[in-house]
């Protein structure tokens, strides 16, 4: 895909992997619309040039004022990229309302995006559905059971999704980073981290190359260990 003169929304634009993949594309010469729900990330990105959009897709009403906002408008890119982590140990307090969160933010809000904002891009002569999944939608580790199932639930809604786009005017990228060095994952200190811009480059690259999936990273040998033996790749997640 070409991407300068393209307009493009990033979901979760104003951090992390989302905000590197906003810039990136912009330095590509598309037109960038970045969501996000942080009033201060939100602040530095309209003073970094960017046109904004403030709403929490983690609520039904977020999606709705989402959606209120770009209708109508030329959109050529759409890049399902927000998502939370939720703490959950049976050994330990749950706090399912923070589990709730997380289902709807990492799968509810890319599967209704997708489907509201079709129209629009179908519209386009060439555009494209980017869903940000992760490595762990390969195999899960036992710390981020939500987490990994929201993933691996929006990895299969991406698969479908292309199926029934093909020969349409609409490709459907997956994204699988690995860990990636963003606030999110600052807890995490025990294993390296790929910086954000890398991570987005290299999805970048995959949308301009019209891939279907961007394995980024490590996750180019956790698919390898999979096809050879998806046990052992499991195995060996589950206690990453």
């Amino acid at each position: 895909m070409k991407l300068t003169g393209k307009t493009a929304l990033v979901t979760g634009g104003t951090d992390g992997i989302g905000r590197e993949i906003a810039r990136q594309l912009r330095a590509k010469g598309a037109s960038m619309i970045v969501h996000g729900r942080n009033p201060e990330r939100i602040a530095a990105a309209q003073a970094d040039g960017f046109e904004t959009i403030a709403t929490d897709l983690s609520t039904p009403a977020g999606i709705e004022a989402l959606v209120a906002a770009i209708q109508g408008r030329t959109l050529d890119i759409l890049v399902n990229n927000a998502g939370m982590g939720a703490a959950y140990d049976v050994n330990a307090a749950i706090d399912l309302d923070a589990v709730d969160r997380c289902l709807f933010l990492n799968l509810h809000a890319p599967i209704h995006l997708a489907t509201r904002l079709l129209p629009q891009l179908r519209a386009r002569p060439g555009a494209m559905i980017v869903n940000v999944t992760s490595g762990l939608a390969i195999a899960p580790r036992a710390g981020s059971p939500v987490y990994c199932a929201t993933k691996a639930g929006l990895r299969s809604f991406t698969l479908t999704l292309r199926r029934q786009l093909a020969g349409t005017t609409v490709h459907v990228l997956e994204a699988l980073p690995p860990l990636v060095d963003t606030a999110m994952t600052a807890a995490n200190q025990r294993h390296a981290k790929m910086p954000a811009a890398e991570c987005a480059r290299q999805i970048v690259a995959a949308m301009e190359a019209g891939r279907d999936e961007a394995n980024v990273g490590a996750v180019r040998w956790l698919r390898l260990l999979y096809s050879l033996s998806p046990a052992l790749a499991r195995r060996l997640m589950l206690r990453y």
